[in-house]
């Protein structure tokens, strides 16, 4: 039997991942740049068309980021005439997003950026789904460790 250092940097999933997340990265960014979107703003904007008229707090907990990160992804959309931000009616302390018509329009041209990766990746339709679940599985099992997480023999 042959001994596989598990250490090597090849073996490490969180490098295979690291690895993918920016090949996927650079195989989106010509086509969201031809509509004016950064990465970051595009997964903003897949929440919105899925759940329109969220409160910041409830889009950062859905995209995993903290407001003072996702607040100058929102006022460059909102400059981009993609959404606006307002308080909210009912709770004046909370923030509304909303898409606006331009921002709801924006969504077809982007389905034909997400096709365009997807036949680039050369994977079927199946396999991403089964590597999707997985990777959600994963996030699930593994979210808050390390976040106030005593390890063993550290230090």
């Amino acid at each position: 039997m042959t001994f596989i250092d598990p250490m090597l940097l090849d073996q490490q999933l969180c490098f295979a991942l690291y690895a993918a997340t920016h090949a996927i990265t650079r195989c989106y960014t010509p086509g969201l740049k031809a509509l004016g979107l950064t990465y970051p703003q595009y997964l903003v904007m897949l929440v919105l068309w899925q759940d329109d008229a969220l409160t910041l707090k409830a889009l950062a907990e859905r995209l995993d980021l903290d407001s003072p990160t996702l607040t100058p992804l929102l006022k460059r959309l909102e400059a981009s005439g993609y959404l606006t931000r307002a308080r909210s009616r009912v709770d004046e302390r909370a923030l509304e997003i909303r898409l606006t018509d331009a921002g709801r329009a924006l969504r077809e041209r982007a389905e034909e950026v997400h096709a365009e990766v997807a036949r680039q990746s050369g994977l079927p339709p199946d396999a991403v789904a089964r590597m999707r679940i997985e990777l959600q599985k994963l996030s699930a099992q593994l979210k808050g460790i390390g976040d106030d997480q005593v390890w063993p023999h550290a230090g």
